[in-house]
């Protein structure tokens, strides 16, 4: 039987039980740096197997699979955790029992994954050389994100990680088939805070105010026209501002407004270039209609870019796995992951997984209260993160 037709088998042959943890965690959602019964569940999980697990990143772990000699390369496999604050509202049998908190972003789908891939290669172990780091990370979804973390805690050390593998469902790839991106491919994130003081008082009377309603009116679209007039227009970026305070009343003007919002873009000098104009914009715009304002750019994840060789190698690996017709070459995504952390310490492939059922037109978004997905995605996800792993093991 060959190494390809044997990983099917045994993703096969897992999927009942990999179905079961997966939903176990879904319907136990945890927020992020909070995956604390999540964290237990992979222990234990782990430790049946016999393979022992060390706590890393507050609420993260990782562990160490063996091949039959330590001389070789060690590959990294990297699964996040965390859900999200939202309000599930499919009737599952596993749907969340925890109100507020669902898994709408399919970490519950590549934490069970890895674990399935985990089992496989532990039974295929006499078959490599080298390492397998399996890496459960927590908080993807808020910076400082749980990938910094375990990597000040080294995670990528001892045994040093040559390389690192990490997948993420994409409801618009059907379940059974996944998608890949040689080089940039996902934007960096900032966190956009700007409070505008004006003086409040009554509606009624706004010449004798200073008002910052109107003054962040004007400021937003200021600051849109940073993306659109100040970018070169090759290099995609989106500056979006998703929430507005202002506390007043139809005859109140208030004191104080403020706004949030993200900045993303896949060139790094061009993120520090917008950061500059929108303290520079805001403090004139402010100033030159009465008002100060104060401003917060938290920095985030920094853009993701795969490893081109070893991309085109793991795209080459799913082509025998899965046939070509069930691989597919992906464009750029404004979405960013904490991934790109690890990406920028080690080559690093970070590829879409399909769970959309095949011929479903009503595709699930991610982030959204309604999300589903079809499981027996799961057994492409861990069959093939195998596959990947040891044949690059083997090389």
């Amino acid at each position: 039987m060959t190494l390809e037709n044997k990983k099917k088998k045994l993703s096969n042959g897992y999927f009942g039980k990999i179905t079961e943890i997966r939903r176990a965690i879904h319907a136990n959602p945890e927020l992020s740096f909070h995956e604390f019964k999540t964290s237990e569940l992979i222990a234990e999980q782990l430790k049946q197997a016999g393979i022992e697990s060390v706590k890393c990143g507050k609420t993260g772990l990782y562990a160490v699979i063996s091949g039959k000699s330590p001389i070789g390369k060690t590959v990294a496999l990297r699964a996040d955790m965390d859900a999200l604050p939202l309000n599930e509202n499919n009737n599952l049998p596993y749907k969340s029992k925890n109100p507020g908190v669902m898994h709408a972003c399919g970490h519950d789908i590549h934490t069970a994954s890895l674990l399935g891939a985990a089992f496989i290669i532990n039974e295929l172990r006499d078959e490599f050389n080298g390492h397998v780091k399996l890496i459960f990370q927590p908080g993807e979804e808020v910076l400082p994100g749980g990938a910094k973390m375990m990597i000040e805690e080294d995670v990528l050390l001892n045994p040093d990680v040559d390389l690192i593998i990490g997948q993420h469902i994409m409801p618009e790839l059907a379940s059974g088939t996944v998608g890949f991106r040689k080089g940039i491919f996902m934007a960096s994130a900032d966190e956009i805070y700007i409070t505008v003081n004006g003086q409040g008082g009554h509606a009624a009377m706004p010449w004798k105010l200073v008002d910052p309603v109107l003054i962040t009116a004007h400021l937003i679209i200021a600051l849109q026209h940073i993306v659109r007039r100040n970018v070169i227009t090759v290099i995609p970026s989106v500056l979006s501002f998703g929430k507005i305070n202002a506390s007043g009343s139809t005859n109140v003007i208030p004191d104080v407004v403020t706004i949030a919002g993200t900045l993303r873009t896949l060139d790094e000098k061009t993120r520090d270039e917008i950061h500059e104009k929108i303290y520079q914009i805001t403090d004139e715009l402010t100033r030159s209609m009465g008002g100060t304002a104060e401003i917060e750019i938290r920095k985030g994840y920094p853009s993701l870019a795969n490893n081109e060789e070893l991309t085109e190698r793991c795209r080459d690996y799913a082509v025998k796995f899965l046939g070509k017709e069930n691989v597919s070459d992906l464009d750029i995504r404004m979405t960013s992951d904490d991934f790109a952390y690890f990406a920028n310490e080690v080559p690093g492939c970070y590829y879409r997984l399909g769970i959309n059922t095949p011929g479903n037109e009503n595709i699930p978004a991610l982030h959204n209260s309604n999300f589903i997905a079809d499981e027996n995605s799961l057994k492409t996800g861990m069959g093939l993160m195998a596959f990947i792993t040891i044949n690059e093991l083997d090389k």
